[in-house]
């Protein structure tokens, strides 16, 4: 889902001049609000830096949007320290494992989103809170898009952009990693419904991304995870079949494939 903005039509955005506004950090925390009173298990929320982390946090605290969060689920957050993300990740696992659920705030390109996979329980929602924009003012960052633009012809702003939804899909990867997994996945910024930074995701986002989902508010977006969540709490026939199609491949399956080629099969 591409959120874009608040339940009081407010639009959300990380971008520099909106993302300091009272009423944009109040959106997003009312979103979490409301998601974790709804998702069971875990939830995961990645955001642009650590240090965009830290001030959201800090405002949740003082306005009492993270004391809601914390009726609803446990709160871990990762850090700069490896042995504290570490800690604050088994921990995570652990009130997943126990039923409690909790929520793990994290940060693009940090160790969670290049590496911790959030399988099953322990990721039913990913949010995406903005587009994860590398640091401009890097002298790096700055002799690659010169590089770039020299060699290939390619623009800064491209480059950039291509660079920004490619860790975003990666950061919301995290909690689908098995054809019988499930979860949803909120990118919550006004700049996804645009087509152009939108069609840079991978195919299969896109290809579950529907037109209807492209441009919510925080109200429709609860409205469509409750129905999701009612399909996805129906008994899953591991064995069986859905929708007359094969789901799961079992011995003798393999068997035949091998006796009589795949062509014969039914999938």
């Amino acid at each position: 889902m591409v959120l874009t903005r608040g339940s009081d039509q407010l639009p959300v955005s990380t971008k520099f001049d909106m993302r300091s506004d009272p009423g944009v950090v109040r959106n997003y925390g009312k979103l979490l609000v409301e998601m974790v009173s709804i998702v069971p298990d875990g939830v995961v929320c990645f955001f642009v830096s650590y240090s965009y982390m830290d001030g959201i946090i800090a405002t949740w605290s003082e306005t009492g949007i993270l004391k809601e969060i914390m009726q609803q689920k446990l709160v871990f957050i990762e850090t700069q320290d490896v042995v504290e993300t570490t800690l604050a990740l088994d921990n995570y696992r652990r009130a997943c494992d126990r039923g409690r659920g909790a929520v793990f705030f994290s940060v693009a390109r940090g160790k969670v989103a290049e590496g911790i996979d959030f399988d099953r329980h322990y990721g039913r929602l990913v949010v995406m809170y903005g587009v994860p924009f590398q640091y401009t003012l890097s002298k790096i960052l700055l002799a690659r898009l010169e590089y770039l633009r020299d060699t290939f012809q390619i623009k800064e702003g491209d480059f950039l952009t291509f660079d920004a939804l490619r860790q975003a899909a990666q950061c919301v990867g995290r909690v689908i990693r098995s054809k019988a997994d499930y979860g949803m996945m909120i990118f919550a910024d006004k700049r996804y419904s645009r087509h152009d930074k939108r069609s840079k995701l991978p195919g299969w986002i896109l290809s579950h991304l529907r037109d209807a989902h492209l441009n919510l508010s925080t109200d429709m977006a609860i409205h469509i995870a409750r129905e999701f969540l009612r399909k996805m709490a129906q008994p899953y026939d591991k064995a069986g079949t859905t929708m007359g199609k094969k789901t799961l491949l079992t011995q003798e399956d393999l068997d035949k494939m091998a006796e009589t080629g795949v062509q014969d099969m039914v999938y």
